[in-house]
C-alpha cells in the first residue's frame, strides 16, 4: 500500500480542458471516493493517476515517488504497481476465471493455483470459481473477479471507476460490502470514482466532491453532508430543502421558524439548508395550533410517497412555500393532514 498524492494536477483532451488545478491526498491504507455528477472529470482523474492520460501541469506521486508531472516524467501505466477496475468489470470473456485473474502476474506466476484461489476466497468466491467460464458469472462475481484480478499483483494503488454500475440495488450492497472487506484484507489504498452519494457516504474514509474539473471539497463523509462546503455542494450530496432567511447572533429566521446555525458568523441575507430528516411532525389542530406551545409553523400535507421504512412527505406552508421531510412508515401523516413542523439541531446558511 502507498500514500497517493495529486498536486495541482490539470488535464485537457486536446484543447478541451477537463481537469484544473487538482489537491488530492488519499493516506496509505484507505479508500477515497471521488463524488461527482457525469462530465465533471471523474474517470478523466483516474486516467491521469493510472497513467493513461498525460498530466499537463502539477504532478502525482504514488508512495511519495513521482509518477508523472506536466512537462517532466510520465511512467509508463504497466510500471506503476498500480491496480485497476473498470465498469463493468471488463473481464476477458475467452478466458476461465483463473486466467482472468492470474492475468496480471508474471506468465511464470499465471498457473500458481494457490495464488489465484487465495485471491478468490479474498473476494468472497470459491476456488472452484477458478474452471469457469468468465462470461458465465453473474454481474456481482464478476465485479468481485475483477477486484481479484487487480489484486492479484500486489498492486500499490488500486482504482475503482463505477464498479457496481448495472447492478440491482441488493447486489450492489452485497458486491460493496465484498470490496471493502477485500480491500481491507489486502491493506490497499483505493479510490473510488462514483455518482451515487449513498456509495461515496458509505464507503468512502474521505470523499472529495469533483465538479467541472475542480475538487470543491474534501472531508469525511459527516462533515460533508453536514457542513457542505457551498449551496451546490449541499444539493447535491443527499437531498435539501432550502429556503430563503435572515441571520445574525447565531440564529436564522426563515419560514420554519427561528433555528439555530452551525457557523454562529454567517449574518444578512442567507440560503438556509435543512435535510429532511431533521423535519419534525406533529398533529396540528384544524385551528392552526399545534399540541406544544411553542414549536415551529403549521402546514398542510400536499403529497406523500412511501419508501418502506421511511416516507418522504411534501408540505404546503401557505400558498408559495413547500418542503419536504422524512417520517417513519408507520406514522407519517395522510396527504390532507394538518401538522405542525419543528426542526431538529442546527442547520447550515449560505450568503444569498
Amino acid at each position: 500500500m502507498a500514500e497517493l498524492r495529486c498536486e495541482g494536477v490539470s488535464a485537457s483532451y486536446g484543447e478541451r480542458h477537463v481537469l484544473a488545478d487538482v489537491d488530492l491526498v488519499v493516506p496509505e491504507g484507505t479508500l477515497t471516493a471521488i463524488l461527482g455528477a457525469s462530465g465533471s472529470g471523474k474517470t478523466t482523474l483516474l486516467r491521469v493517476i493510472m497513467g493513461f492520460l498525460p498530466v499537463e501541469q502539477g504532478r502525482v506521486l504514488v508512495g511519495g515517488a513521482v509518477v508523472a508531472e506536466g512537462g517532466g516524467p510520465h511512467l509508463a501505466p504497466e510500471k506503476r504497481a498500480v491496480g485497476y477496475v473498470a465498469q463493468e468489470g471488463a473481464l476477458y470473456p475467452h478466458l476461465s476465471v483463473g486466467q482472468n485473474v492470474a492475468f496480471g502476474l508474471r506468465r511464470s506466476e499465471r498457473k500458481d493455483a494457490r495464488r489465484i484461489a487465495e485471491m478468490l476466497e479474498l473476494v468472497g468466491l470459491h476456488p472452484d470459481y477458478a474452471a469457469r467460464p468468465s462470461h458465465q458469472l453473474s454481474g456481482g462475481e464478476q465485479r468481485r473477479v475483477a477486484l481479484a484480478r487487480a489484486l492479484t499483483p500486489r498492486p500499490r494503488l488500486v482504482l475503482l471507476d463505477e464498479p457496481f454500475s448495472g447492478l440491482d440495488a441488493a447486489l450492489r450492497i452485497e458486491t460493496r460490502e465484498a470490496v471493502l472487506q477485500a480491500l481491507a484484507e489486502a491493506k490497499a489504498t483505493a479510490v473510488l470514482v462514483t455518482h451515487d452519494q449513498a456509495e461515496a457516504l458509505s464507503m468512502g474514509r474521505q470523499v472529495a466532491v469533483l465538479r467541472a474539473g475542480r475538487l470543491v471539497q474534501t472531508a469525511t463523509p459527516a462533515a460533508l453532508y453536514s457542513a457542505p462546503a457551498d449551496l451546490e455542494v449541499a444539493r447535491f450530496v443527499g437531498e435539501a430543502v432550502v429556503l430563503g432567511g435572515d441571520a445574525g447572533a447565531g440564529r436564522v429566521h426563515c419560514a420554519l421558524g427561528e433555528l439555530c446555525l452551525a457557523d454562529p458568523d454567517v449574518t444578512g441575507t442567507v440560503d438556509v439548508v435543512i435535510r429532511p430528516e431533521q423535519i419534525r411532525l406533529r398533529p396540528a389542530t384544524p385551528g392552526g395550533r399545534g399540541t406544544e406551545a411553542g414549536a415551529g409553523p403549521t402546514a398542510t400535507v400536499v403529497s406523500r410517497t412511501y419508501h418502506g421504512p421511511d416516507v418522504t412527505v411534501r408540505l404546503a406552508l401557505g400558498e408559495d412555500t413547500v418542503v419536504t421531510a422524512r417520517a417513519f412508515g408507520h406514522d407519517a401523516p395522510e396527504v390532507g393532514d394538518l401538522v405542525q413542523l419543528e426542526v431538529a439541531g442546527a442547520v447550515v446558511a449560505f450568503p444569498a
